[in-house]
């Protein structure tokens, strides 16, 4: 019988939900043609609480659609027997391995999406659901990417790999015949981390691509001149850290996230005086 428990260390406690649109209308295509909330899993590290707080509230605050945004908790998914690989040396978020668990904890059923929690949203995300195409088990972002620096985030081992970033944000055909076989709890339990975040699981024509603008590296990509719209950021990813954390504070486009963090704050103060709240999700709530 899936879990259904909800966890009291979950971290989606915040108060103001955003309002939800109506239905999406028939016309649309990809994974949000359906009325049913297109299902974002959100990377949970406790380290970094407010980034995953001000990612929501961007997802939520953009969508025309309607969305369920869900935090991937490491110690929920161990307490529910759904993880129980050791932490490794050069795993620098507590969701560097269980991000491949989505497909899984969406029931092996539609389309979800996982991201990082750097990442901090600027337009609606209902046109990266569209993307959704059932001739791949995943699309992401193809980054050439060699990381500068040796650490990242708050002195965390910068690893270089090949494929480095593609699996900071995900959209998973879950119930793709290779996913279903492949990314099982056994399986992201014991699978090297080459095996995993370099798709070794699948074919090159198994991973779908989609403008990079989706997965803006600070630091890495940019706008270009010549193709402002195509390239203007729509997901902006803090890779090596966020002004959330001090060496941080002034990286490119910080105003962008402090803006989103003020008013997700002071929502949460009007919230407070007004004892509002709304239920937290759980990832380990396996979709069936």
């Amino acid at each position: 019988m899936p879990f259904k428990g909800h966890h009291p260390r979950a971290p989606d406690n915040s108060r103001r939900r955003p309002k939800m649109s109506p239905p999406a209308p028939s016309h649309l295509t990809g994974a949000v043609a359906t009325a049913e909330p297109f299902r974002f899993y959100v990377g949970y590290d406790s380290r970094e609480d407010i980034a995953y707080r001000v990612c929501r509230r961007s997802l939520l605050r953009r969508s025309s659609v309607p969305l369920e945004v869900i935090p991937i908790v490491q110690q929920e998914l161990r307490e529910a027997g759904l993880y129980w690989r050791e932490r490794g040396p050069t795993e620098s978020t507590e969701f560097s391995f269980t991000r491949f668990l989505t497909p899984h904890l969406a029931g092996y059923r539609g389309w979800a999406l996982f991201v990082d929690c750097d990442f901090l949203f600027v337009t609606d995300v209902a046109e990266r659901a569209r993307m959704a195409d059932p001739r791949y088990a995943v699309l992401c972002v193809h980054h050439d990417y060699t990381p500068k620096e040796a650490t990242k985030m708050d002195g965390a081992v910068q690893t270089a790999y090949h494929r480095k970033n593609w699996s900071s944000m995900l959209l998973f055909n879950c119930g793709h015949p290779k996913n279903r076989v492949a990314l099982t709890p056994e399986a992201v339990s014991a699978q090297s981390g080459a095996q995993l975040h370099r798709f070794a699981w699948l074919d090159d024509a198994d991973v779908g691509e989609v403008p990079f603008s989706w997965n803006f590296l600070v630091g890495h990509n940019r706008v270009d001149p010549a193709d402002v719209a195509g390239t203007t950021p729509r997901a902006i990813h803090y890779t090596s850290g966020g002004p959330w954390l001090e060496r941080y504070k002034d990286c490119e486009f910080a105003d962008h996230w402090v803006q989103e963090r003020d008013a997700y704050e002071s929502e949460e103060k009007e919230d407070e005086v007004e004892g509002t709240g709304v239920p937290s999700s759980s990832a380990v709530a396996v979709d069936a």
